[in-house]
């Protein structure tokens, strides 16, 4: 500061110069005192000693090769008391506080436009799902009161078309009325579960076939266990394979009544009486043929086959 008053203090000091060069000079003086903090206020605490305070000052500048005259040097002691040039903050209030946000508007701002942007994205996908659970609800609304009634009411009558004995026309009934009541109480998981058994038993009750004993070279038609429970006695099975008319082999689920596993397979055991199993024996010892090799035929309509030999009921897969 000193430096840049140089030029406004070379001419002597008794000479007035403009009051800016005087107020410049005046604020040079107290920012030197500051500088000089700890001689300031050492000197400032005791009473009559501004003059020792101004001869200091004096040296100061005279040591950088300035002349201040006592006027200025009185002006800049009288201004440092006075707290004169002095920044004070502002006392907190409302007047201050709009002020830091009037400065801060840039990143209040940036700020406001994140919130915003926040916000416009929230209330898009509340929206957004409050769309997609009103449509899920209509759907589910539809498929209740129209898609799957019209569906199971279409699966019943083509089943009941096909049905041609009592025992299937009693499991196509039973079906349309469980379906009725799964639609009922809206439960839609059951509706779907009793349409999906009136297509099988529909297709179940189209199915013809004929279950024919194995009669090839290298191949079993009949074998014996005995039972681990009972080893004076004998089960008897014909082995069986299920064939349309076509001459193509068809798979079904099948329970073994040995470990109660099921399994889907094209060839299995039919459990019989001893008697039927001799006759089918001595059938195919007599010449090596076996002439009666049909144990049931499974008519168009029906839902379970029509045996042509005795049998005992239950069946196995593994042997």
């Amino acid at each position: 500061m000193a430096e840049t008053t140089a030029a406004a203090t070379s001419s002597p000091s008794g000479a007035k110069g403009p009051a800016l060069d005087e107020l410049m000079l005046a604020m040079d003086v107290v920012d030197t005192l500051r500088h000089q903090e700890d001689v300031a206020l050492r000197e400032l605490a005791q009473d009559g000693r501004d003059d020792v305070l101004k001869e200091r000052l004096r040296r100061i500048y005279e040591s950088q090769g300035l002349t201040v005259s006592d006027r200025i040097l009185d002006e800049g002691i009288k201004a440092l008391k006075e707290s004169r040039f002095t920044y004070e903050q502002t006392p907190p209030g409302l007047s201050r506080t709009l002020a830091g946000l009037w400065v801060r508007r840039g990143a209040f701002g940036k700020a406001l436009a994140v919130l915003v942007v926040l916000a416009v994205a929230w209330i898009g996908w509340s929206v957004w799902q409050q769309t997609v659970a009103e449509r899920t609800a209509e759907a589910a609304r539809i498929e209740l009161t129209e898609t799957l009634p019209r569906q199971i009411a279409a699966a019943g009558q083509a089943a009941l078309a096909e049905a041609r004995t009592d025992d299937a026309r009693e499991r196509v009934e039973q079906l349309q009325s469980d379906a009725s009541a799964a639609l009922a109480r809206s439960d839609a998981e059951a509706a779907r579960v009793a349409l999906a058994d009136l297509d099988r038993v529909r297709g179940d009750l189209m199915r013809v076939y004929e279950l024919r004993i194995v009669s090839r070279p290298g191949e079993q038609s009949g074998i014996f266990r005995i039972p681990d429970v009972n080893s004076g006695a004998r089960n008897y099975y014909l082995i069986v394979e299920a064939v349309t008319p076509d001459g193509q082999l068809l798979s079904f689920p099948i329970r073994s009544e040995e470990n109660g596993q099921t399994k889907t397979v094209s060839k299995w055991g039919v459990r019989v009486p001893q008697q039927t199993y001799e006759a089918v024996r001595r059938d195919k010892t007599d010449d090596g043929i076996l002439q009666g090799e049909v144990l049931a035929t499974k008519p168009r309509g029906a839902l379970e086959p029509v045996f042509s030999m005795a049998v005992s009921g239950g069946e196995i897969t593994e042997w």
